[in-house]
């Protein structure tokens, strides 16, 4: 069967997020008196909010409860995106061509309060079905669940549905879905060989996303 859905990533893919997360949750870290670790940041992509703040919390020594963590670093988040938007070239272009062909879902590991500010600032909820957080589904990304409750909440098998992604849990998590995964990968946040192995295709920006790549 062929393509009757497409599901983007957020972070990484429709906003250049990745560098902002980095240096809030690193300054965040460092203030509470936490170590960052060399594979830190790769940890971090893809986890859910529950799993993140756990992470900072435990194993990087921040000295605060999960619950704490997460608050305060989605509020430092949510000041940076009230400044402005970082969206990546071509990402509202990319969101209309594929809408005027398939119906559109979101999956992210954001939360939803900052889903629903990047979306209703930038004007792109208009093109969403359904957008899910990590935060709404029992596990994060590589998990495939946010990925598997978006395709049903479509009423599409994930095999109909074309996913978009950049970092190595999130095409892990399409691709455990079993969605046919393209990658969109960050330059300063290259995936995994054996990840970026999962992906049909490869861009190298969003102007190359167009229905013809992912209806092939």
């Amino acid at each position: 069967m062929g393509i009757t859905a497409v599901v983007f990533d957020m972070d990484g893919v429709l906003l250049d997020s990745e560098p902002v997360w980095e240096g809030v949750r690193r300054a965040y870290v460092a203030e509470k008196g936490g170590q960052w670790l060399p594979d830190t940041q790769q940890r971090l992509m893809g986890m859910s909010t529950q799993e993140w703040s756990e992470y900072l919390s435990g194993e990087l020594g921040v000295r605060e409860p999960p619950q704490t963590v997460a608050r305060e670093v989605i509020d430092r988040m949510s000041e940076h995106y009230e400044d402005g938007v970082p969206l990546l070239p071509g990402a509202v272009e990319a969101v209309q061509r594929m809408s005027e062909r398939w119906p559109l879902g979101l999956a992210s590991s954001s939360p939803r309060r900052l889903i629903d500010a990047v979306l209703g600032r930038t004007g792109l909820i208009e093109f969403f079905t359904v957008t899910f957080s990590t935060e709404e589904v029992d596990r994060g990304k590589p998990a495939p669940d946010v990925y598997t409750e978006v395709a049903t909440f479509l009423r599409k098998q994930a095999d109909e549905c074309a996913a978009i992604e950049d970092s190595s849990n999130g095409l892990r998590s399409a691709h455990a879905a079993g969605m046919r995964v393209i990658a969109a990968p960050r330059p300063e946040y290259p995936p995994a060989p054996d990840a970026l192995a999962l992906a049909t295709r490869v861009i190298s920006g969003l102007d190359e996303l167009t229905p013809a790549l992912v209806g092939d």
